[in-house]
């Protein structure tokens, strides 16, 4: 039986795009409520009992569109509030997770470099991830405090500084592997490999995260049929969010505020 209710895709910020823009790709029929929580960017700064409420929050309001899964699509969120959301809501829920296990299969020098927000380069989810998939290699967190922040303000010049900051450092340990471990960074997936070694491999979650809702919504018989249609909605300045959204996925994004 089809279904041709929308999924629901939230994060801290625009960097939730690279993930819609993966599973779009891979299901073009399927519709999306998208949420920005700009409002409260960076989700790094912020308590679990923060993030859980702020979660709650916005789930409760993605469900008054009736949405058939939903995708977590924040490396931040996904580590603290993940299990707590499926805890609560009775929905089938898909976070987002860095690509350590994909990057310890493809590793040649035994060498990973993760690039995450401070709070997931600090977070117990990550370190877990790591000992569970990378134990035998060597994996340099690069806690790269700044970039999201930089990605939501469109600030060239200061994602320039920043990746010449922090892939220095990846350089220098020597990855050969380069897990982006935040949903800003796809974006910048370009900027990145001009600034490492050809034979640096850079990975991501997005078109894994789309592989996993096709294979949910196939399961529970809800893969769309219709027309798409999708809904952008942010917590802040919907111009803006726009602005920035166009300009990230290179066509035209029309935001509505959204309050949670």
């Amino acid at each position: 039986m089809a279904s041709n209710q929308p999924i629901g895709i939230f994060d801290s910020g625009v960097g939730g795009l690279s993930i819609l823009k993966e599973v779009k790709e891979t299901l073009p029929l399927e519709s999306f409520i998208f949420l920005a929580d700009q409002d409260h960017v960076p989700y790094g700064v912020k308590t679990k009992e923060e993030l859980e409420d702020l979660s709650e929050r916005i789930t409760k309001f993605l469900l008054n569109y009736h949405i058939k899964l939903l995708v977590v699509a924040c490396n931040t969120a996904t580590c603290y509030v993940l299990d707590f959301l499926r805890l609560n809501f009775d929905i089938s829920i898909i976070g987002v997770v860095p690509a350590v296990k994909p990057a310890s299969e493809i590793t040649v020098n035994g060498k990973i470099a993760v690039m995450s927000t401070p709070a997931t380069a600090e977070s117990n989810y990550l370190s877990k991830l790591v000992k569970n998939n990378a134990l035998n290699q060597k994996v340099l967190k690069v806690s790269c405090d700044g970039l999201e922040e930089s990605v939501e303000e469109l600030n060239i010049g200061q994602i320039s500084n920043l990746l010449d900051k922090y892939t220095l450092q990846i350089a220098k340990f020597g990855a050969d592997v380069v897990v982006l471990g935040c949903t800003h960074y796809p974006f910048l997936k370009k900027d990145i490999r001009k600034r490492l070694s050809t034979r640096v491999k850079i990975i991501d979650s997005g078109k894994a995260i789309a592989k996993r809702v096709k294979t949910i919504l196939k399961k529970e018989k809800k893969l769309a049929t219709g027309k798409s249609k999708d809904i952008y909605f942010t917590t802040a300045d919907p111009l803006n969010f726009s602005k920035v959204a166009s300009a990230l996925l290179k066509y035209k994004i029309t935001g509505q505020k959204a309050y949670i």
